[in-house]
């Protein structure tokens, strides 16, 4: 007989947003429950699956996730023993995500269709969840239409990043893209001017026009902004730094631009 558990946590949240929080994160393990989310369309966020070890469940199940683009981490005993608290894990832990995801060609036809000029998030690769959520909850608070991240190589949405935003993860769209350059050809084909925050740049943020409809790429918290969203990016902007520190935290930095799209706005 199988025995099967699903631990559910409830994002610790502040008051005021617990009803916003009612949505719960998953960590399931085992091969029949994994496949059952896999075949429900659950948004799973990763699995882990046990090194060198074979069996048709296992197999199913790595078939699935690699046709719907789903993370996969081959890790040792040890590691599902840990992740699963020593139940009978039977070599797959999956986390599923508190939040569900849109597909960005739905995103920007059904943000266009009410708002001419919105204005979008594109994480270049950003690591840290706590990073994520605090932009997350400033991009919220500013009025923008959506963030773009990736599948694959950045942060997981998980129940510190809805946490650090404080519920505002529920109110915003969020997308995830295979690569950063598919996002940046959609927003071309959409005219949406994409810019990339960026000390590569003599231009401040301050001289583009934001008031237009806008995508804005926030690079990862060691290197910025990726060789490839540079080269691709209709505008490229920094922050003027007075002081002796040579740069801001990506949240931070994001949070003042924001603000500056507002003011533009505003005005």
């Amino acid at each position: 007989m199988i025995n099967i558990t699903i631990e559910k946590r409830v994002a610790n949240c502040y008051p005021f947003f617990l009803y916003f929080c009612q949505m719960e994160t998953s960590e399931i393990y085992g091969i029949q429950p994994t496949l059952e989310a896999l075949k429900s369309k659950q948004t799973i966020e990763k699995i882990f699956v046990q090194k060198n070890i074979q069996n048709d469940g296992l197999k199913e199940i790595q078939s699935i996730a690699k046709d719907n683009n789903i993370q996969l981490s081959y890790v040792p005993i040890e590691k599902l023993n840990k992740l699963s608290k020593n139940e009978n894990h039977q070599g797959v832990f999956a986390k599923i995500s508190p939040i569900a995801y849109v597909g960005i060609e739905e995103l920007l036809e059904s943000t266009l269709a009410k708002k001419e000029n919105p204005f979008f998030i594109i994480l270049d690769e950003l690591t840290d969840v706590r990073n994520v959520g605090a932009i997350i909850r400033t991009a919220e608070c500013t009025g923008v239409d959506g963030i773009i991240t990736l599948k694959q190589g950045g942060a997981a949405i998980n129940e510190q990043t809805v946490k650090t935003s404080t519920g505002a993860i529920f109110n915003i769209p969020i997308c995830k893209v295979d690569h950063i350059k598919d996002a940046l050809f959609y927003m071309d084909s959409y005219n949406i001017q994409t810019i990339a925050a960026s000390e590569k740049t003599d231009q401040k943020i301050y001289d583009v026009n934001l008031k237009k409809a806008s995508a804005l790429i926030m690079g990862s918290e060691g290197k910025g902004v990726s060789k490839s969203a540079l080269k691709m990016a209709k505008v490229k902007a920094k922050l003027p730094m007075l002081g002796s520190t040579s740069s801001l935290n990506v949240s931070v930095a994001c949070g003042a631009i924001l603000y500056e799209m507002v003011r533009q706005r505003i005005n």
